[in-house]
This record gives structure tokens, sequence and C-alpha cells, in this order.
């Protein structure tokens, strides 16, 4: 990979992206992530040669630096955070598309979108603590995180948060899920027992297997 031309079509190769030129100098060319408008990749030429820049976590900033003299920190940007990969031949286009997505995953993670999408897999009858769904949805130290996306529920018919009781079972305070004991009745209608406020783990807990490798 040697041109802008390459690197911003791999760019927009990916989901919910688009190009953008924010600058008053057109050599800048950017693509966005749709989901909150940031840039994961910056395109320019400098010195004769098309820049990169990209997103990355500090671990890998300083291992690419490393690998490739044409990775350098990030122009213009956090040092620690970015990274600028110079299109001059000598980086293998698998790892420059490769940084690229590194910079994409990074830009376009949106917690709350991975809690939503854990909560939709709960099957039918079924609970799962706010932990449970924080692991799912990658981080079990967010489970707070959990809670309070919950209860932003963009669509509830869709997204059953209802699903979702403490480590103990017990189910949300009162105004949550649509006012008193709407939780309650909503796990009743699915046959699952509430007992003093709570459901019973040990029966209705559901019980995640985790996919392995190349499966």
């Amino acid at each position: 990979m040697k041109t802008r031309e390459e690197a911003l079509a791999y760019g927009l190769s990916f989901p919910d992206t688009y190009q953008d030129a924010p600058f008053h100098d057109t050599n800048w060319q950017l693509v966005r992530y749709k989901g909150n408008r940031k840039a994961f990749l910056w395109t320019y030429e400098k010195d004769g040669q098309i820049h990169l820049n990209v997103k990355v976590v500090p671990e890998k900033a300083f291992f690419w630096r490393q690998v490739y003299r044409s990775v350098l920190p990030g122009y213009h940007q956090n040092k620690e955070h970015w990274n600028t990969i110079i299109l001059d031949g000598s980086i293998p286009d698998k790892d420059v598309k490769l940084m690229i997505a590194e910079s994409y995953d990074l830009v376009s993670d949106n917690p709350s979108k991975r809690i939503y999408e854990a909560v939709k897999k709960i099957p039918y009858g079924r609970v799962a603590t706010y932990a449970q769904i924080a692991e799912l949805a990658g981080d079990r130290k967010m489970a707070r995180a959990v809670g309070n996306a919950l209860h932003k529920n963009p669509n509830p018919e869709i997204i059953p948060c209802f699903r979702v009781v403490n480590a103990k079972g017990e189910l949300a305070g009162e105004f949550a899920f649509g006012g008193p004991g709407a939780q309650a009745r909503l796990l009743e209608a699915e046959g699952i027992e509430i007992h003093d406020g709570k459901v019973d783990l040990g029966k209705y807990q559901w019980k995640h297997e985790p996919k392995k490798d190349g499966e």
C-alpha cells in the first residue's frame, strides 16, 4: 500500500464510515466512524510521501514503532495514543491494514452498544446478572455501566433489560423498567418465579458458554 486512495478505500470498507476533509487544507483527508464522528484514519502528504495517522493502545504504539522504522509517534497528535505510518513500501500491506483496523476498533467501540447486544442474547425464561452482562460486553468491571445503560434502554421491546438482575438475583428498584412491579410481571410472564423480590439464580440464570476458538 503506497497511495492515499488505497488507504482511504480500505478505511471506507469498514461499516458506518465516511470520508471527511474538515480543514481548509485539502491535503488532509480523514475517515470517520458515523456513530460518534470520530476519525480513525488521517491521510496527508508530507515530504513527498503519504502518511497515515491511526489510533493505538499505548502498548501497541511502541510495539509497531519497534517493528517498523516507518511507524513513528503520531504527527500533531497524542504520541501515546496515535502512530504515524509512512507509506514508503517498507511495511507489508497486511500490517498496514491491521493497524488501520485496530484504529477503527478503538474509535468505534461503544460500551452501551456492546451491553445491549449482550442483553439481547439472554434467552426467554432466563436471567443474567449485571456482572455477567458486563463480562459478555468485554469488561466484567463495568457492571455499574450495565445498570446505567439499561436505564437508558432505547428499545425495550428488542432489548429485554428486565431479564437482568443483581448478583443475588434481586430485581431493580420500583421505578425501573416501567414502574413499580413491572420487572416482576415481565419475568413472571416468561415463567420465572419471583419470591420476595428475588429470582432463584440456581434455577433461572442463563448458563452462557463462551465459544471456543474456531467456532
